[in-house]
């Protein structure tokens, strides 16, 4: 792939539940892609380059999310400053564990790099907080790991 120009190349994907031999769907549920933690993936996804602002992994230079997908800049993360995203893209996620964060406690899944496997950050998994429940099925990525790609203003 020629330097600058972002596609979605593809090497295979299954999405858990589902065997690469069922002829029950055509593929992966539009809901597996926009979940990472509920699927198995072997490609990696390029965010537009055109009029996107985009965060992407300060490691690999990997992308991670669009910033029209940034809900907050008030987080905290174990290492620091860290945002929290509706969406992400290019992450793994490992198993759900409760934890107590600073907000009460909390089902959490790490999520990290599925390309150089770094550790990012966290998806809320549940709150157990009614007042903690905006947070399900959103993603903390913690700025030590990522950088402003693509369309960012000096």
């Amino acid at each position: 792939m020629a330097n600058g120009q972002h596609s979605t190349w593809f090497q295979g994907i299954h999405s858990m539940g589902h065997s690469l031999g069922s002829s029950s769907s055509d593929g992966p549920s539009s809901s597996s892609i926009k979940d990472p933690c509920r699927m198995v993936k072997t490609f990696q996804a390029y965010l537009p380059e055109c009029c996107h602002r985009t965060y992407s992994c300060v490691h690999c230079r990997a992308h991670l999310a669009n910033h029209d997908e940034l809900i907050s800049k008030s987080f905290q993360g174990s290492q620091g400053r860290a945002y929290l995203f509706n969406s992400v893209v290019n992450v793994g996620c490992g198993p759900a564990e409760e934890r107590v964060l600073l907000t009460g406690l909390h089902a959490v899944a790490d999520i990290y790099c599925e390309s150089c496997k770094t550790t990012l950050g966290w998806k809320y998994e549940h709150a157990f907080e009614s007042s903690q429940k905006y947070k399900e099925g959103k993603f903390i990525i913690e700025l030590a790991h990522m950088i402003k790609d693509n369309g960012w203003e000096s």
